[in-house]
C-alpha cells in the first residue's frame, strides 16, 4: 500500500486553475523531489496532501487514509514544513518546540526525550532561548524543520526544506532527510536541482498544474541530449509552455 496515494487532484481558485488532474504514490523509503517553476502548482499540490487545502476534485490516500474523511488521524501520521518560517516569532526557539509537541500529544519523559533529540539532529542547542523572530532565515527554517519531524512522523510533507540555508546547514538536511528516508516517505519540493541528485529517488515535474513527467533522477538525466538535470527541466517545462 502507498503512503500517500494522490488520485485525480485538481484545484481552482474561481477562474485559475493551480492543479489539473495530477495523479502518482510514494512508498515508504522513497524521496520524492517535487519540482516545477513559480507558480506550476507545488505548494498548492502539497498543501492538499497535508490537508490544509481541500481539493475541487479527486482524493488523497495516506496510508490507506482519505485525507477529507479522516483528516485528524492523517495529520496526526505527517510532519509538514510549509513555505515560510514557523510561526510565533515571540516565542523562543525551546518554547516553541515544546509547544508542538504539547499539540502533538507528546508528554512527560517522551517530550523531553523527543525535543532534546531533534534540537541535536537540527543543531539548534545554540539558539535555544532565543526568539524566532531573532533568528536568521537559516535558522528559522532549521526550527521549522525540526517542528516538522518532531512527532517522528512516517509520511513528511517539506516545502523547500533547504532554503536559507548555508552550504553547511544544506548538508546536514540533506544527510537527515537520507537517514530517515529509510523508514519514511518523504516528499520535498525544491527550486534547487542539484537537490534532485543529492536526495532524491524519484522526481516528479508540474508546470501550470499539470504532471509533466515522473521517473528516477537518471530518467530525468536521459531527456537533456547533454545528460544534465538543468537543461531536462527547462526542454520539459518549455515544451510545456509551448502546448499550452
Amino acid at each position: 500500500m502507498p503512503a500517500i496515494d494522490v488520485r485525480a487532484l485538481d484545484r481552482r481558485f474561481g477562474p485559475i486553475h493551480a492543479v489539473r488532474g495530477i495523479s502518482f504514490a510514494v512508498r515508504h523509503g522513497e524521496v520524492l523531489g517535487f519540482l516545477g517553476p513559480n507558480g506550476a502548482g507545488k505548494s498548492t499540490t502539497m498543501k492538499m496532501i497535508a490537508g490544509f487545502l481541500e481539493p475541487s476534485a479527486g482524493t488523497v490516500m495516506v496510508n490507506g487514509r482519505d485525507v477529507q474523511e479522516e483528516p485528524l488521524k492523517v495529520k496526526a501520521s505527517i510532519g509538514y514544513l510549509p513555505e515560510g518560517a514557523p510561526c510565533y516569532g515571540e516565542m523562543t526557539v525551546a518554547r516553541f518546540l515544546d509547544f508542538i509537541a504539547e499539540i502533538r500529544g507528546i508528554d512527560g519523559a517522551a517530550r523531553r526525550e523527543r525535543i532534546d533529540r531533534v534540537v541535536r539532529q537540527i543543531h539548534l542547542e545554540g539558539v535555544l532561548h532565543q526568539t524566532i523572530e531573532t533568528l536568521s532565515k537559516g535558522f528559522k527554517r532549521r526550527v521549522g524543520v525540526a517542528q516538522a519531524i518532531l512527532h517522528d512522523p512516517d509520511v513528511l510533507i517539506m516545502d523547500e526544506p533547504t532554503d536559507g540555508l548555508d552550504p553547511n546547514q544544506k548538508h546536514e538536511v540533506r544527510s537527515l532527510i537520507h537517514e530517515m528516508a529509510r523508514e519514511k516517505a518523504i516528499v520535498i519540493s525544491t527550486h534547487i536541482l542539484e537537490e534532485v541528485d543529492a536526495v532524491c529517488t524519484r522526481a516528479i515535474i508540474i508546470a501550470a498544474g499539470r504532471l509533466l513527467f515522473d521517473g528516477t533522477p537518471a530518467e530525468l538525466r536521459s531527456k537533456s541530449p547533454a545528460g544534465d538535470i538543468d537543461e531536462a527541466f527547462r526542454l520539459l517545462t518549455t515544451e510545456s509552455r509551448g502546448q499550452s
